[in-house]
């Protein structure tokens, strides 16, 4: 029997049933508990996870017990990803496992996966990530690691270190200063 709204064009035949099993189930799980919905996504025990935030590639995600997972939070597992016991994921902290920036400067987007780079992403235990934060791909962040919100955090942090991107800025000035003076030095030497 034809659709009679007129949606049946709107539906791709090649759609992964998987993908749209996962729709639904997101769609489901609003109207959930933190608990809840942490269970009907079989995460482990003592986790909790808000309202809209999403798991992508949950088969390849490994969480450990009480984990906590903020609203809107996106946890990208497509090039593996794992968060180890007692972690809290803030809202709308955004974990990636890949990157397509390749894929979309070549002008490839939407035509080919070649150029997608995926690697995987560690979060120790104990660690606050509070939101709105970023977590490169590739990323490994030690056990009881503290990040202050709205951090980038593109390299790997040891157990428990303090991540703010005021702290690496001062960091860096005072590099920068410790070069220029020694530039100073050496040009000063010459000139003498």
């Amino acid at each position: 029997m034809a659709d009679p709204h007129g949606f049946d064009h709107l539906f791709d035949d090649d759609t992964n049933p998987a993908l749209r099993n996962q729709i639904l189930t997101y769609r489901v799980s609003e109207t959930m508990t933190d608990r809840e919905r942490a269970r009907l996504l079989n995460l482990p025990e003592g986790c909790r996870i808000r309202e809209r935030a999403k798991i992508l590639a949950p088969e390849n995600f490994v969480c450990g017990k009480n984990v906590w997972i903020g609203e809107g939070a996106i946890l990208d597992a497509m090039g593996g990803l794992e968060i180890g016991d007692n972690s809290q994921i803030g809202s709308y902290v955004m974990v990636w496992s890949h990157s397509s920036h390749k894929q979309a400067i070549r002008g490839e987007t939407g035509t080919s996966r070649d150029r997608i780079e995926y690697k995987r992403t560690k979060i120790g235990s104990n660690v606050h990530i509070p939101g709105p934060t970023v977590i490169a791909p590739g990323v490994t962040i030690g056990n009881g690691v503290m990040i202050a919100p709205l951090s980038f955090v593109n390299e790997d942090l040891p157990d428990r270190a303090v991540f703010s991107p005021a702290r690496e800025m001062r960091r860096l000035r005072t590099r920068i200063d410790q070069l220029e003076k020694k530039l100073e030095e050496i040009l000063s030497s010459r000139d003498s």
